[in-house]
């Protein structure tokens, strides 16, 4: 895994949120900050990972909003808990982008990569092939390849996806496994 020991400052990590950051909730949607909670280890993983990557930037389908299950207001008020809670850890997310479309084919809905594309207009330091998502689904790993990206498969939530698999370059069991992985190869 040679392309881990490249990684450095000018490397962007783009994170899915739900199944990646937190628990999802089963067939439904994080509605309420009550409902959100961290995978254990996270907030110190996103530490060590805020210190390896240049940014760190979440992009995440919000569907709930688009079907008037949540506000946008309710949404913000999920992600200021959560970059809280990591701050309070020692990490960061430089920004969040969301897509609440109900449309498959909205540009800005992943495996679209227009969320990609909205981070490096914010930030156009990112660099697409030095960047890596971070995602627990297929569709988050057609993003990147939509995007030029690596792809890390975060097998919390579907641990029987099939690897290896042409969307998937590398494949850990949850965030912090990606994070230590990253900590022992610049360690040694």
């Amino acid at each position: 895994m040679d392309l881990f020991e490249n990684i450095d400052k000018n490397w962007t990590l783009f994170l899915d949120r739900d199944g990646v950051i937190n628990h999802e909730k089963d067939l439904n949607y994080i509605l309420n900050r009550g409902e959100f909670r961290f995978y254990d280890g996270v907030p110190a993983a996103l530490q060590y990972l805020a210190n390896a990557f240049g940014k760190l930037i979440v992009v995440t389908n919000q569907r709930g909003i688009g079907k008037q299950l949540m506000t946008d207001e309710n949404l913000l008020d999920i992600h200021n808990y959560m970059q809280g809670e990591i701050v309070l850890a020692g990490g960061r997310i430089d920004k969040i982008y969301y897509c609440s479309s109900m449309d498959n084919d909205c540009y800005e809905r992943k495996p679209n990569p227009g969320m990609a594309h909205l981070a490096k207009t914010d930030f156009p330091q990112i660099d697409f092939t030095k960047s890596i998502i971070a995602g627990n689904r297929l569709s988050d790993m057609a993003f990147g390849r939509n995007a030029g990206m690596y792809t890390v498969f975060v097998a919390t939530t579907d641990p029987e996806t099939p690897f290896p698999h042409p969307l998937i370059d590398f494949r850990f069991n949850d965030l912090p496994a990606f994070a230590n992985h990253l900590r022992r190869l610049r360690e040694s």
